[in-house]
């Protein structure tokens, strides 16, 4: 089959053309912008990519469109398309149905660390022997790739990261229903994207409508200590039921020790302690998760434990992108308050009250640009010394530096990217902690700030 994608050039659309294309089929692809990293593995692949939607693209004749949710009505090709009468299909109805069917899947879901949990349980399947296919939305170091069909032809295991945002412009479900998880992780739920959710409600009716398609015989795998999730399930579970977390009652718990290793601890009894390099509550949550929905496919919780002491996290998760005279620059792809606060927060922990942390943000998501959560922003901030933002008050219809401003003098806001460098390389001293977040490329502001700092 020859399939056609519109927007290839997405996280998730680009690992669906490489599903695709080690399926065997014939893939091409569009986008509006089409620019490494993603064109170039996509075309390292073999697979033909062509920039812009213009309508002559139907004179490739392809069997099926593929449809990503960045395509909207009004779009040149869309509008051929449909004028035709062509065939089409959104991304993940055509993952359920091609890569998903007969496949025992394993989907993480909620508002933050999806990318990392599904790190982790693809990585302790994989060390177990289990050599599952995946689909992550980032590159895990462990792997190299964020998408592939299976390790080995006999391997039923699927492994999904399971987004909630909407599926195309003719489907307004989430993305995760079409999965039809066996085994599926609620990590949290809060408040986002507040371009197509008007209220946390909405957000939970899409996560009661994941519950329901998870067979009796699969697993729900819970955070305990969410009062949204717990609404969710009030709604009605019919499959198997475990919860993590630290409140009373809960299933798994983990006890924590100051030199970042924790023991996981099922139903009371200590099953097995985790010495990793990560930080942050955040991600022994993450981890809780991870081992228990390995348990749930037969991974037994010492190896899942030995399995995370070699995970390598995933590229754009609080990586190293350099060392200058002593000062440290990471990347992180946090860009809502709370994953904002828990990053900074995990590196606080990590480097304690002597080390300083110079927080440089751009906030550039849809929810972001709404100004919903601009009020929480300072907030988020409170562990970090230093604070510069990004961003220019006619793209974002709000001010950064007045946002900032509850912060005081150890904030300030930038519309010139060139001055926010400057200043970030004249402030930084020996020993010193920078933090870039944004989930957007930032004019490759790493590397200038690298640049400055040498």
């Amino acid at each position: 089959m020859h399939i056609h994608i519109l927007g290839i050039c997405g996280t998730f659309m680009g690992g669906l053309a490489v599903l695709a294309k080690e399926a065997g089929h014939r893939v091409t692809g569009c986008d509006a912008n089409v620019y490494p990293p993603m064109s170039t593995q996509l075309e390292a692949q073999g697979i033909e990519l062509i920039q812009g939607f213009g309508p002559e693209q139907v004179q490739l004749n392809p069997d099926l469109y593929v449809i990503g949710n960045v395509v909207s009505r009004g779009n040149p090709l869309i509008e051929e398309i449909l004028n035709r009468g062509l065939p089409y299909v959104s991304g993940p109805q055509w993952i359920g149905e091609h890569i998903l069917r007969d496949k025992w899947v394993l989907a993480v879901a909620g508002t933050h660390g999806k990318t990392t949990t599904t790190a982790m349980l693809t990585w302790i399947l994989e060390d177990a022997g289990y050599a599952p296919g995946f689909l992550i939305g980032g590159v895990p170091m462990n792997f190299g790739v964020s998408a592939r069909m299976q390790g080995d032809k006999d391997s039923i295991f699927f492994v999904i990261e399971a987004d909630e945002y909407d599926t195309a412009f003719f489907d307004k479900r989430s993305k995760f229903v079409h999965y039809h998880a066996k085994t599926a992780i609620l990590n949290n739920l809060e408040y986002d994207h507040a371009d197509i959710f008007p209220d946390l409600a909405a957000i939970e009716t899409q996560f009661h409508h994941l519950v329901r398609t998870v067979p009796g015989i699969g697993r729900v795998i819970v955070n305990g200590d969410e009062a949204s999730l717990q609404r969710v399930l009030q709604r009605g579970c019919w499959s198997e039921l475990e919860s993590f977390g630290h409140g009373e009652g809960t299933d798994w718990m983990l006890k924590e020790y100051d030199d970042g290793t924790f023991d996981v601890l099922f139903k009371g009894e200590t099953a097995g302690r985790v010495d990793w390099k990560l930080t942050g509550k955040h991600n022994r949550a993450n981890a809780l998760a991870a081992i228990a929905a390995a348990r749930h496919v037969g991974v037994p919780v010492a190896q899942a434990v030995k399995s995370l002491s070699t995970f390598e996290s995933v590229k754009r998760r609080m990586e190293v992108r350099g060392v200058v005279n002593g000062m440290t620059v990471y990347d992180d792809f946090a860009h809502h308050p709370t994953a904002i606060a828990t990053t900074v927060g995990g590196l606080r922990q990590k480097i304690g009250k002597g080390g300083r942390i110079l927080a440089v943000l751009e906030p550039r998501s849809n929810t972001m640009k709404l100004g919903t959560m601009k009020d929480a922003l300072p907030g988020s901030l409170a562990d970090a010394d230093l604070v510069f933002g990004f961003g220019s008050e006619k793209a974002l219809g709000w001010n950064v530096g007045e946002a900032l401003s509850p912060l005081g003098a150890i904030a300030r806001g930038y519309e010139d990217l060139e001055q926010l460098v400057a200043d970030v390389a004249q402030a930084a001293q020996p020993g010193d902690h920078i933090i870039v977040m944004s989930n957007g490329g930032f004019g490759g502001v790493h590397d200038k700030i690298l640049k400055a700092l040498a």
